[in-house]
């Protein structure tokens, strides 16, 4: 009885996670209807861990359960978009300033090497690398905060925004990396706290609440 029940919370936490990367990277379109056939088909897995990491991920509001069942990644409405992006305006300078004094060379460089693999998805109009290495990017920076909760916190958001990042992405035709990363290398270089904190409020928000007119805007 011991064994099966191992298994299926091994599988159950491998499909959690695998579905959770796929959600935060943007590599599944907002509104994308998925179903636990199809989940355990994809993941060689049975309905059990399938529901079970579905369950977990609608918790976090990675993705949406209806009152009919149905289950799919969240369609952002604008007002939705402009909440979250405020959320992201709080959090992630809070976290950027109490990383600033664990700043340490190393760690710059981490980041430096981190951007420009960003900018190379850039150049090659990768959405997902392009998300991914963003994302990337700026968790490593947090951690240094050593602010577990926030950082907890912070990754929710990140989960609802992933495909509507991706969706934002295709829109802005993107071919010149966010010039905001290279202000906040810039600050942690500098010691700038104020600096720190404007770069990455700027570079949170400006692209969420273009989306957000954007979608204010269409038919």
């Amino acid at each position: 009885m011991i064994t099966p029940r191992i298994d299926t919370t091994v599988a159950h936490d491998r499909v959690y996670r695998a579905l959770r990367t796929l959600v935060m990277h943007g590599e599944i379109a907002p509104g994308q209807a998925l179903t636990l056939r199809g989940i355990g088909r994809d993941f060689g897995v049975s309905m059990t861990p399938a529901r079970e990491a579905v369950r977990r991920l609608v918790a976090e509001g990675a993705l949406t359960l209806s009152s009919s069942g149905r289950v799919a990644t969240p369609e952002l409405t604008a007002d939705r978009i402009e909440e979250l992006a405020a959320i992201r305006a709080l959090l992630e300078p809070e976290l950027a300033s109490r990383a600033l004094p664990r700043a340490h060379f190393a760690l710059i460089d981490r980041l430096t090497a981190i951007n420009t693999t960003n900018a190379e998805a850039v150049a090659k109009s990768d959405a997902v690398g392009y998300i991914r290495t963003n994302l990337e990017f700026h968790r490593t920076l947090y951690l240094r905060a050593q602010a577990p909760a926030m950082l907890a916190l912070l990754e929710t958001v990140w989960l609802q925004l992933g495909p509507t990042m991706r969706a934002l992405y295709g829109r802005l035709r993107r071919n010149e990396p966010p010039a905001h990363h290279r202000h906040i290398l810039a600050a942690l270089r500098a010691g700038d706290e104020p600096g720190l904190r404007l770069a990455v409020r700027t570079d949170v928000t400006q692209g969420l609440r273009h989306l957000a007119g954007w979608e204010r805007t269409s038919p």
